[in-house]
């Protein structure tokens, strides 16, 4: 049988989306162009008919993965689009993969999980009356802390282009309600941290969720509404209830703290014994998947920050003083995920550390190196 016909139209454009838009983007993009031009509604005039002829040819190219390649390549010279699979919710309470967002000897019931694991405030954004899910949803919103700002901040939001292509295709009244969910939660966010993108986008993601459930779920069929849901309430889900640095906070701010203390000569071993070690490297353990485990991504990304943040480096060198940040975010980084790396692995990602901030007598280097050289 041959192969079909690379379609002619711009499909993308057939659809009202970007090249880059996700599955459930063109699945909702779809059915709502539908809803608007299928012959039933606009009438059987030949134009209504080869409008909605176009709209599902769009969609048959385009939700089929190896089709869309195709057209891809052939039309627009655009090489594959990367299949991510599925966001999965980060927050597990019935066990799996969150086990490993525990400490070592953590187990659940256990004396040291009870002490990890203070009570849930997270409330229920997915069973009940959306406009009480809202509800409760705007009242946690009034209580979140420094630190779970931050973590919506650091957090991956929602593709704001998923995001555009809802709100472009969103009847009058759902658009106008969604617009005051938003006015609403700009007034429970501080001014200066609802600038931030990263927040402000996670906030939104939430919203759209619940203010506009009944729109999804009357556009988007199972997988793809599942799908969307865990787009829009990932960043909430990984930051709400979570320590700053994860299961290992206590390691982190204690790296944290020695690294604020450190002295010229302190420094200037660290740099020595990080020779050969690219200051932008983040190892990521192997027992975890990196796309899924959200919340331990956002805690490696605040424990990389902080401790950069932490080391002195005034008077150093231009060059000098990034690198030192740079190997400093290393560091803060896989202590935040130290519970995931086999013993021996950790100790050799924190032997510079070890070496530089060892008592003498336990073996810190003192020899000649090379200078940190101060700024003039």
């Amino acid at each position: 049988m041959p192969a079909q016909l690379v379609p002619e139209d711009d499909l993308y454009a057939t659809l009202e989306l970007a090249i880059d838009a996700s599955p459930e983007a063109i699945e909702l993009a779809w059915r709502a162009l539908l809803k608007r031009h299928h012959p039933d509604i606009a009438g059987e005039d030949a134009e209504a008919l080869d409008r909605a002829k176009r709209i599902n040819v769009a969609h048959d190219w385009l939700s089929d993965p190896d089709l869309r390649a195709r057209y891809d390549s052939d039309r627009l010279g655009l090489a594959p689009l990367t299949a991510g699979r599925p966001r999965r919710p980060t927050w597990r309470p019935r066990g799996g993969r969150d086990a490993w967002a525990r400490p070592p000897g953590a187990h659940a019931g256990s004396a040291a999980h009870a002490a990890h694991a203070p009570r849930s405030t997270r409330p229920d954004l997915v069973h009940g009356d959306p406009d009480i899910r809202f509800a409760r949803f705007v009242e946690r919103v009034d209580r979140l802390t420094p630190d779970e700002l931050d973590r919506l901040a650091a957090a991956e939001p929602p593709p704001i282009a998923f995001l555009a292509t809802v709100q472009r295709f969103l009847p009058p009244e759902a658009r106008d309600a969604f617009e005051a969910a938003e006015r609403d939660l700009a007034r429970r966010v501080p001014h200066e941290r609802w600038a931030e993108v990263g927040l402000r986008e996670a906030l939104l993601g939430v919203a759209a969720e619940l203010v506009l459930a009944s729109f999804l779920d009357d556009l988007l069929a199972e997988p793809f509404r599942g799908r969307a849901r865990d787009r829009l309430l990932r960043a909430w889900d990984a930051s709400i209830d979570q320590p700053r640095y994860g299961p290992n906070g206590d390691q982190v701010s204690a790296v944290r703290d020695r690294a604020s203390t450190m002295t010229r000569d302190e420094v200037a071993s660290f740099l020595r014994a990080s020779q050969g070690i690219a200051g932008d490297d983040r190892p990521w353990p192997e027992a975890l998947d990196r796309d899924e485990d959200e919340a331990l991504r956002i805690s490696a990304f605040l424990a990389a920050r902080d401790v950069s943040a932490a080391i002195p480096v005034d008077g150093l060198a231009p060059a000098t003083a990034t690198r030192t940040r740079r190997l400093g975010a290393r560091l803060g980084h896989v202590t935040a995920l130290r519970h995931a790396f086999p013993a021996p692995v950790f100790a050799g990602l924190v032997g510079p550390w070890t070496a530089a901030t060892a008592p003498p007598e336990h073996g810190r280097p003192t020899g000649n190196g090379p200078e940190v050289r101060r700024a003039r």
